[in-house]
């Protein structure tokens, strides 16, 4: 069996027996794909034959994908995931019998960095708002929309994929809580404001009748779709790319708002719970972080930030 076929079984298997999300599986898949190519390329440039005469996953194939990757300037955290992707498609195929030995085992890959998360002022986050406010005065479906994101990502500090995969049922208005599920298909219910609130009333109210209403004027198709809490302009589920470019698009017009992403307002959210006195176990719940550990690197943010400040203001600093 060529090592293409064996790539689709194991993306198969992570996807039907593991229950891997759709992105996971994507990123397995992609990492896989490059594997593949890179082993045809230098079986093109070589005198070994056909690259589909070599099924099994040899560690000098590993190394020699990695090296090429290192040259290419890709950071360690893509490097890392690359060899943990090599790592379990490897000992998989050892388990199933598709190769005699598990050559990933002696396979080595760089641990990746753990950058400071860039976070939002509690200034910059107010003129988001505001702006946001703003657009939506005249009843646009898509300006209420988009409040309501914004409001929901920092209010709960989710993630993009976990928001747009929220139904209006897992909505509990009384409690204020959203039931949302994370990485690994993991579910937990996190608490959001009044604000919050308001702007996901408000859209679901108007905005998403609206969005509804002129999906069914253009006959566009409702199935499946009506239960999505954040629909786009044809009444389907809103999709990431969608998020990342509303979310880009405003933080581009708030100065000094750094990084452009849906991922902001969850860095920026964490940071604001622990400068407020939130305990470091109740924010990882929250997350959704599996590891107190990735939760704990908000707290060398907040670190930085409480000298950042005592060096600018202690006469003795």
């Amino acid at each position: 069996m060529s090592l293409e076929q064996n790539a689709d079984d194991f993306l198969s298997h992570l996807a039907l027996e593991r229950g891997y999300s759709p992105n996971t599986v994507r990123a397995y898949r992609s990492d896989l794909a490059n594997l593949l190519a890179f082993r045809a390329d230098r079986h093109r440039a070589s005198t070994a034959g056909p690259a589909g005469e070599e099924a099994d996953v040899t560690l000098e194939l590993l190394r020699d994908w990695l090296w090429a990757a290192s040259n290419q300037g890709l950071s360690k955290a893509t490097m890392a995931r690359r060899s943990a992707t090599a790592k379990s498609f490897s000992a998989w195929l050892t388990r199933t019998g598709r190769q005699s030995g598990d050559a990933a085992v002696r396979l080595r890959a760089p641990r990746p960095e753990r950058a400071l998360p860039r976070v939002l002022s509690r200034s910059s986050m107010q003129s988001i708002f505001d702006l946001l406010d703003e657009r939506a005065v005249g009843g646009d479906p898509v300006a209420e929309r988009n409040r309501a994101i914004v409001e929901l990502l920092y209010a709960s500090a989710l993630r993009v994929s976990e928001i747009v995969g929220i139904d209006v049922d897992d909505l509990d208005d009384e409690r204020r809580t959203v039931l949302v599920t994370g990485k690994g298909s993991k579910q937990r219910v996190v608490p959001f404001g009044a604000p919050a609130l308001a702007a996901l009333t408000q859209y679901r109210e108007n905005g998403r009748r609206e969005l509804l209403i002129d999906a069914e004027s253009g006959q566009a198709s409702q199935v499946h779709v009506s239960s999505a809490l954040f629909l786009n302009s044809r009444g389907e589920r809103l999709g990431t790319r969608a998020v990342y470019a509303v979310v880009s698009e405003l933080l581009s017009r708030v100065p000094g708002s750094g990084p452009e992403g849906p991922h902001a307002f969850r860095h920026t959210a964490a940071t604001h719970l622990l400068d407020g006195g939130a305990d470091l176990r109740a924010v990882q719940e929250m997350l959704g972080h599996s590891s107190l550990g990735t939760t704990q690197i908000y707290t060398h943010v907040t670190t930085e930030r409480l000298r950042s400040a005592y060096l600018a203001a202690h006469p003795r600093a």
